[in-house]
């Protein structure tokens, strides 16, 4: 069984992440102590990925009570031991009110989910997040370890839910078969297993060999510098191209299926994913190859009908118009750059979730299927 990547834990009153913007050069954890810096990490994709957004927006809700009641030798909360203990949550100021402590929770709440408006994950995360401290408690010193178990339980989850779909996504996949990805939706975007990249992991430990095919994600490369990263890791066979040499490679028969994320799936089965993942629909319905959706079931919102309901982040235009410092395209040329693309269900083949893979018609009016 492949070993979990570290993508974040939450050590000794801090957030750690991989800094997903240095690799694959530089392998960098980064600690973050406060929310300001939580939220930059978020903003400017050092951590990113739907599934891994809802474990920064948990995580975020526990550091902003480091930063506000903790101190610079004292902590609350550990991953290891998964709530916080008894003796640092009594180290919390006596004078605090709940009240105090949920006004608090509340504002901070609002910041993280701010930063990234499409993946549901993260909103989803803060909503559970917030049905535990908005509940009547006596004390912040029985509140605070529920809050902790909530946050820890929101990673575990994800890791079990990413292994459950890696099994069932693994079943779709033959040895000797091509995977064609899009984007990273390894264990980067995640826990540290993965959604459709997961399935890939989970076909391999099964004995099956796979190849993949990571097209570049433009225009930050997080195939090319990722997905290529996690596979060379793994010792699975990848090959990079340009994502206007898709259509080429579909066309040659090169690849048995296309298996992409979502960062919100609508009720109907429309999905928004990486910007360039409705090109990768097209192309594979019109060369008659299987189409797959895997993400955890907390990737469906129910509450929206269709994909027009799916709001689209639009990204700063320097990302398409710098590489590196150096300037690629005229200062006064205009910019369109969205983060995302709503793929039309009809064009999706089947969408593999933790509880199994479901086939059209879609009806996801209970999340999950």
């Amino acid at each position: 069984m492949f070993d979990v990547i570290p993508t974040i834990r939450f050590r000794k009153g801090a957030v750690e992440i991989i800094d997903q913007t240095r690799l694959p050069l530089h392998y960098t954890l980064k600690r973050i102590r406060t929310v300001d810096a939580l939220c930059e990490a978020i903003r400017n994709l050092r951590i990113r990925g739907a599934p891994a957004l809802g474990i920064a927006g948990a995580y975020g809700l526990l550091l902003s009570v480091e930063e506000r009641w903790g101190g610079a030798k004292s902590f609350f909360f550990d991953d290891v031991d998964e709530a916080g203990s008894a003796e640092r949550i009594a180290g919390f100021p006596a004078d605090a009110r709940v009240s105090d402590l949920r006004r608090h929770l509340d504002s901070t709440l609002e910041a993280i989910r701010a930063t990234r408006p499409t993946a549901v994950n993260l909103s989803w995360a803060l909503e559970r997040m917030a049905s535990v401290y908005r509940r009547d408690w006596d004390s912040p010193a029985s509140l605070l370890p529920a809050l902790g178990r909530e946050a820890f339980a929101i990673f575990s989850e994800d890791l079990e839910m990413c292994r459950a779909l890696g099994v069932h996504g693994a079943a779709l996949l033959s040895d000797g078969d091509s995977v064609l990805t899009h984007c990273n939706t390894g264990g980067l975007a995640a826990s540290g297993y993965g959604t459709a990249l997961g399935v890939v992991f989970a076909a391999v430990e099964a004995g099956k060999h796979v190849h993949v095919y990571a097209d570049e994600t433009r225009p930050l490369l997080q195939g090319a510098r990722l997905t290529a990263w996690e596979c060379v890791r793994r010792r699975i066979p990848v090959t990079v191209l340009v994502e206007g040499a898709a259509g080429s490679l579909l066309g040659r028969g090169e690849v048995s299926c296309v298996i992409v994320g979502a960062d919100r799936i609508a009720r109907n089965g429309d999905t928004a994913n990486k910007v360039g993942t409705f090109n990768m629909a097209v192309l594979a319905s019109r060369f008659g190859v299987p189409f797959y959706i895997a993400a955890p079931s907390s990737t469906i919102d129910a509450r929206v009908a269709d994909g027009s309901g799916i709001p689209i982040e639009e990204r700063p235009a320097d990302e398409v118009t710098v590489i590196g410092e150096t300037r690629i395209a005229p200062e006064e040329a205009l910019v369109y750059n969205p983060a995302f693309d709503v793929t039309p269900h009809a064009l999706i083949t089947a969408i593999i979730t933790e509880k199994g893979v479901f086939r059209p018609p879609f009806d996801f009016s209970k999340e999950g299927g």
